[in-house]
């Protein structure tokens, strides 16, 4: 009887890997038995992210094309396959429109946020088609789903993912290639930790959102798993709000307060 070689752990390749939700991702994958492309431009944390093991990285601006070029091809000559891409990679940004150098602001914004996603897919698309089909999800943002003051360019950033999203899931459908989003709320990152920090804010967003806390990057990576795996195989096309109930609420009224401690 002929012993038949055990499938190949699944390739997954994650963008903004450094820190926040692309960190999450990248650790709860690798844990999980997959083997892992981490790209980012931090290059501390993708060191640390490299003593994992069945972790390969790549330090780039995924702005640039020639990182989502890079990160593929490592992906291949390292792992041998690609099954699935999250293309986390993002930035902030704020201020007026009319105030001096918010154009170009907006030009980096739409670099890292929204550029970065569209070559990210027509890197991947190629090396999934050759597996036979995997799953590419994109990191938008509640901030897509509609608009907060003054940052006009982050809103219109993140809004432009999930449509991108919604397109091409449509174009690669049929080639067995599924295409989503996840839209974080209020998440522990460094992106968010100047707000974490002051308690007076803090506990304004808090009190806004239903479930009256921050999310941990872990709660957003677990979507992100679940996108990728066999149990979404019939998910295509779609954003998934993972804010604690803040996109729900019409904004009018605040929610229920938090039960009082005991």
């Amino acid at each position: 009887m002929t012993s038949q070689a055990a499938p190949a752990a699944p390739v997954t390749l994650v963008t903004g890997a450094a820190s926040g939700i692309g960190e999450a991702t990248a650790r709860l994958f690798a844990e999980r038995g997959h083997r892992v492309v981490a790209v980012d431009v931090q290059e501390e944390g993708l060191a640390k992210l490299g003593t994992l093991d069945g972790v390969a990285t790549l330090l780039g601006d995924v702005a640039e094309e020639s990182t989502n070029t890079a990160a593929v091809e490592l992906a291949l000559e390292r792992f041998g396959r690609l099954d699935a891409a999250v293309l986390n990679a993002g930035i902030g940004g704020a201020g007026p429109l009319e105030a001096p150098g918010a154009i170009e602001r907006f030009d980096r914004l739409f670099a890292v946020n929204v550029r970065s996603v569209v070559l990210g897919i027509r890197s991947a698309v190629p090396a999934l088609r050759a597996s036979g089909g995997g799953s590419i999800v994109a990191t938008s943002s509640v901030s897509g789903l509609r608009g907060d003051p003054g940052t006009w360019g982050y809103n219109a950033t993140k809004a432009a993912v999930i449509n991108l999203v919604r397109a091409t899931a449509i174009d690669y459908a049929a080639q067995n290639i599924r295409v989503n989003a996840i839209a974080p709320g209020g998440t522990a990152t460094a992106l968010t930790a100047g707000q974490i920090a002051d308690p007076d804010f803090s506990a304004f967003i808090t009190g806004r959102i239903p479930a009256h806390r921050w999310s941990d990057p872990r709660e957003q990576a677990e979507v992100i798993w679940f996108l990728t795996s066999p149990a979404a195989s019939y998910v295509t096309g779609v954003t998934v709000p993972v804010d604690g109930g803040l996109s729900a609420n019409g904004g009018i009224l605040p929610p229920p307060p938090a039960p009082a401690a005991h």
